[in-house]
């Protein structure tokens, strides 16, 4: 299981380092990432609630940076299209995340053995994940005859999940330290925003 974030903001972003991507694929967030690619997340957060569903009238700062980050920082509830990819490596089998249920929420995968026993991850695939007893089923896309499934013990998906969150928090620390380096006067509120986003805890948060 891995925390996964789907790229596709424009090719022609200038404002800092960023890797080479093909649109909407995904970038796993994690410890291990290099330089290129926590700017790289950043820059696509930044730009997915740029383009969010919410208002603000608030206008944006005249410097490039604040401007760009500026939905980011202000938005309540910030946004991060992806998820949480979980891979099979005996079958081949991945569940991707479906759109409409973006990282912001990973948390939710906890229902399924702390709550109704059954999440779907939005759709085009539609990924679910269903508990059957001490077992969870994974299905890669609810809506295809025969679809692909991963079935794992609910011990293990607690153990995945454990993981999952440290990813974020190491990724969170990356970020921070990357902000102190490339957007210096944004640093403190844009690792919060981001922590706000991610729902983990921003470092040196109790």
């Amino acid at each position: 299981m891995q925390p996964v974030l789907e790229l596709h903001f424009p090719g022609d972003f200038t404002l800092w380092p960023v890797i080479d991507f093909e649109p909407y694929t995904f970038l796993r967030l994690g410890g291990g990432m290099e330089t290129a690619e926590v700017g790289t997340a950043v820059a696509q957060i930044a730009f997915t609630n740029a383009v969010g569903p919410e208002d603000d009238a608030s206008p944006p700062p005249s410097d490039p940076y604040g401007a760009f980050l500026h939905a980011l920082l202000t938005s309540e509830h910030p946004i991060a299209a992806g998820g949480l990819q979980v891979h099979d490596a005996v079958t081949g089998v991945t569940v991707l995340p479906g759109c409409c249920d973006g990282l912001e929420e990973w948390r939710e995968w906890h229902r399924v053995f702390d709550g109704a026993g059954f999440v779907g991850f939005g759709h085009d695939p539609s990924p679910t994940a269903e508990r059957r007893g001490d077992t969870v089923r994974l299905t890669v896309d609810a809506w295809q005859e025969g679809s692909p499934v991963i079935d794992l013990p609910v011990t293990e998906l607690r153990h995945l999940l454990t993981d999952a969150e440290r990813d974020l928090d190491a990724f969170l620390a990356l970020a921070a330290s990357w902000t102190a380096h490339h957007v210096p006067a944004h640093a403190a509120s844009v690792t919060a925003a981001l922590a706000r986003c991610l729902d983990v805890r921003a470092p040196g948060m109790p």
